[in-house]
């Protein structure tokens, strides 16, 4: 089985999109922003989805060493967690950045402080959450497998495309992951595209997947990006079976 993300149908108001995931996968991962950003599971109940949320992210910050700003991502995100134990979804995360390199061990002492508070509050709620690798942008922290420890037990959402941009997929592969996000680029830039369009060698990338357990995400930035993808990985899976 194969999730979709929601963002493939991001100009689409949410009950739209929904509708034509239903189509294709019966595990959905709702963008929470833009048109799909969920002021209530309303809009989710009438379909029998497995869901996933990625909580929002254009302006929140946890790693923020202005605190106020820092408080507001971390309130943000709680109400993420809030939505997902109605719906009994996980939650992915993005894991903040910093301004100018020479407030990096100001951001990180943030950061920490930051998933402690969203540790605290996901335990409350009795759900999971997931940070995700960032794409090839200027002082984002987990860029690398390097910034690893920064959270700890926290479980790791891999996004293959954003760590092929890093030039590090091989390397995040030999990690344990708990969430995968999958689409291709030309190592140039996020694009997003479908996969088997860009560069990304997903042979490696389903083994560590099938590893795992775990039920990736597609993450394209088209609905037909999604089914040229399905049958990417289906192929993939076909050829496993064979050997």
């Amino acid at each position: 089985m194969f999730g979709v993300s929601t963002y493939c149908l991001n100009h689409e108001p949410l009950p739209t999109a929904l509708e034509k995931l239903a189509t294709v996968t019966n595990y959905v991962e709702v963008m929470d922003e833009g048109l799909h950003y969920l002021e209530s599971v309303e809009p989710l109940e009438s379909y029998s989805f497995l869901y996933s949320i990625h909580a929002p992210a254009r302006g929140v910050n946890i790693a923020s060493i202005l605190e106020p700003i820092r408080r507001a991502s971390v309130e943000v995100l709680t109400q993420a967690f809030s939505t997902a134990a109605e719906i009994g979804a996980d939650v992915v995360i993005h894991p903040g950045y910093y301004a100018w390199q020479q407030d990096r061990e100001r951001a990180v002492e943030r950061f920490e402080r930051s998933l402690g508070e969203l540790t605290a509050a996901a335990d409350d709620l009795s759900i999971t959450f997931f940070v995700e690798n960032m794409a090839d942008l200027d002082y984002f922290f987990l860029r690398t497998p390097g910034d690893l420890p920064l959270i700890g037990d926290i479980g790791l959402a891999l996004d293959v495309g954003h760590a092929h941009l890093n030039g590090c997929l091989d390397a995040f592969l030999a990690h344990p992951a708990a969430h995968f996000h999958l689409h291709d680029n030309d190592g140039t830039e996020d694009s997003h595209d479908p996969l088997g369009t860009g560069t990304i060698d997903f042979v490696p990338v389903m083994d560590a997947v099938r590893r795992s357990g775990v039920t990736p995400i597609i993450e394209v930035g088209t609905f037909e990006g999604v089914t040229t993808s399905i049958a990417v990985l289906e192929g993939i899976d076909a050829i496993r079976a064979e050997e």
